[in-house]
């Protein structure tokens, strides 16, 4: 199996992750808490997942050049 279709997956799901951490970062209640931390602390986390995806989908396009040439890595 070629190792950008995980990969892809796997930075979709981080993207998702992500977004929703932002989004309950964002919208969440009264309290300054969400997922248990501070909402400073889940809008770092939600930025960080944002990167991680980004740069796994970097790397998935990397590999994709890659099998297209034959260097299966």
């Amino acid at each position: 199996m070629k190792l950008s279709k995980p990969m892809h997956a796997l930075s979709v799901l981080v993207g998702v992750i992500g977004v929703v951490s932002f989004a309950a970062a964002v919208f969440g209640g009264a309290d300054n808490i969400v997922f248990g931390v501070t909402k400073v602390d889940a809008l770092l986390c939600a930025g960080l997942f944002m990167l991680i995806a980004i740069w796994l989908q970097i790397a998935t396009i990397h590999h994709m050049m890659l099998e297209k040439l034959g260097e299966i890595v």
